[in-house]
């Protein structure tokens, strides 16, 4: 029997998680994620799936960060009928997160028309609504961790705890060959592997022995701090204390998902314990105040050492879930700490706040987890000194600081070391859910692990056939959405963002107006010199 797979999303990037398995009689996906960071990426939101989605059988999720959930509502939308498998962690995040990214679709898409409609073009339909999200809730059905569950006739599964977020899981597929002489072939999705020591999570698991691994790669080419309990509190200590020190707001861009309410129990625990100076904390994400709620609710299933109902429960915290709410914030002064989605800072109400802080140097933005490439949080983290936001260009005055302790995923030794103990992986191990440089690290550094010739680092839409001694790949046999280079480069709405804040700058840097006028008239120039040499001709 012929099993082939299909890299539809997170290949030489980190966002829009997506494996398509074929046999000669099933469709199966495992993730379907929302793409996320450059606009061209992006669009594969907007356009046609690389498969009919009639015509998958099932899905099987990892876990419920939008990278690897977010396309399943427009999945359903499209003809999908079968059923999602899931944890009961998963599918009770996925029922607030799902209706929150289709309400976020139809808010950013109604805006976006407005524009359109002053400029003359024309308007765009969400990807989908919080309707569709919500109609995908139905599909779900729960399985138990470390239990095969029969998902397709000749197809079962089996669910990991990955050490990631509730409910994360690694998920090991087996597919039975073709009469009992034919053995089954073991496949084996990592999600996303969280760090050993990971607050509120237990350490990743899964067994060994596959025919095929497909990892991630996020931070194949980082290497932590160490880091404790004892550590980490003291250092997030040092951050508040220099961000109360300026008096300003302490403005931390979070993932509202597991990021959030780790932070949380570590910054009231830190109050209690007189650390840190006691401050108001603004939970600004009604997604995230909901997934509080969902950690509560679920408080017996995390670390029995943190008692989370009671730090999450604090009087230090407070909820601010209308946008009045929100808005009333920006009338404080002095020290206080606003956390706000999105964590990479390309929408939601986290933009409001950076619109307001990021101009001050009495401000301090605290990143703690992945900035993806083309997003505003990984300009602040490369050091920009001007931004846009919703089309207005910010000056960056604001103390910019990161800090990793709170990352979800594994770093480049703690995937190695996962990767080890999967041994033996007889036929291959693809390298996904990383920019190049980190599946490129990462492969370097598993040299003498597992063989290179082993080692596959896929583009997207690559397909392998599975079934043959060694991964084969089926090029020519179907269209890519994006070539290659489009994935891992900076695309041209980033540079052209780039080039308006420096033209600004070397404008505003003019010693007079006579200055100004000559940059402007040799840009001038520039643009008809070469609208001359667009020309055809005659």
């Amino acid at each position: 029997m012929t099993v082939t797979i299909r890299i539809c999303g997170a290949a030489r990037t980190v966002t829009g998680s997506c494996y398509l398995l074929e046999t000669k009689d099933q469709r199966l996906l495992v993730d379907c994620g929302l793409f996320q960071g450059q606009k061209t990426l992006k669009e594969l939101n907007y356009g046609d799936f690389p498969f009919k989605p009639p015509s998958i059988s099932a899905v099987l999720l990892t876990h419920a960060h939008i990278d690897h959930s977010g396309l399943l509502p427009k999945l359903v939308r499209h003809g999908f009928d079968g059923p999602i498998f899931a944890t009961r962690g998963t599918i009770d995040l996925c029922s607030y997160m799902l209706p929150d990214a289709g309400s976020i679709q139809e808010s950013e898409v109604m805006m976006l028309n407005r524009r359109n409609a002053a400029r003359g073009k024309p308007e765009v339909t969400p990807i989908y609504t919080q309707a569709d999200a919500i109609a995908t809730l139905s599909s779900f059905r729960p399985v138990d961790y470390e239990t095969w569950t029969n998902v397709l006739p000749g197809v079962r599964a089996r669910y990991w705890n990955a050490g990631h977020l509730l409910g994360s899981a690694s998920i090991e597929v087996e597919i039975a060959g073709e009469g009992r002489s034919s053995s089954a072939l073991r496949l084996l999705f990592s999600g996303d592997i969280g760090p050993d020591g990971k607050l509120l999570q237990p350490d990743p698991e899964a067994p060994a022995h596959f025919d095929y691994v497909f990892c991630e790669s996020t931070y194949g080419a980082r290497l932590r701090e160490p880091t404790s309990p004892q550590l980490r509190h003291e250092r997030l200590a040092a951050e508040v204390n220099a961000a109360a020190a300026a008096r300003g707001a302490l403005v931390i861009p979070a993932f509202a998902v597991e990021r959030t309410q780790e932070l949380i129990v570590d910054l009231i625990d830190l109050m209690e314990k007189g650390k840190i100076p006691s401050a108001p904390v603004f939970l600004d994400s009604p997604l995230a105040i909901r997934a509080t709620e969902v950690f509560r609710r679920h408080a017996a299933d995390l670390d029995e050492d943190v008692d989370v109902e009671r730090l999450l429960g604090s009087p230090h915290l407070r909820f601010t879930e209308t946008v009045d709410e929100s808005k009333a914030i920006a009338k404080l002064s002095g020290f206080h700490i606003i956390i706000a989605a999105s964590g990479m800072c390309d929408a939601g109400r986290i933009r409001h706040h950076l619109k307001r802080w990021l101009c001050r140097d009495s401000g301090t933005v605290l990143l703690v987890g992945y900035q993806a490439q083309g997003t505003l949080g990984r300009f602040l983290e490369d050091g920009a000194h001007s931004v846009r936001i919703m089309g207005e260009e910010i000056r960056v005055k604001a103390k910019i600081r990161r800090i990793d302790d709170y990352s979800g995923h594994a770093d480049a030794g703690e995937l190695a070391r996962w990767i080890t103990e999967r041994r033996p992986i007889d036929r291959g191990l693809f390298l996904t859910h990383g920019e190049e440089a980190s599946m490129a690290a990462l492969a370097e550094r598993l040299s003498g692990v597992i063989p290179a010739a082993k080692i596959f680092q896929p583009v997207l839409d690559d397909v392998y056939e599975l079934t043959s001694a060694v991964p084969t790949p089926l090029d020519g046999t179907h269209r890519r959405r994006l070539e290659p280079e489009s994935v891992v480069q900076l695309d041209w709405h980033n540079e052209m963002s780039k080039l308006l804040l420096d033209i600004n700058e070397q404008i505003e840097a003019a010693a007079d107006a006579r200055a100004r006028g000559v940059i402007i008239r040799r840009l001038r120039r520039a643009l008809e010199d070469n609208g001359h040499a667009a020309q055809p001709r005659r």
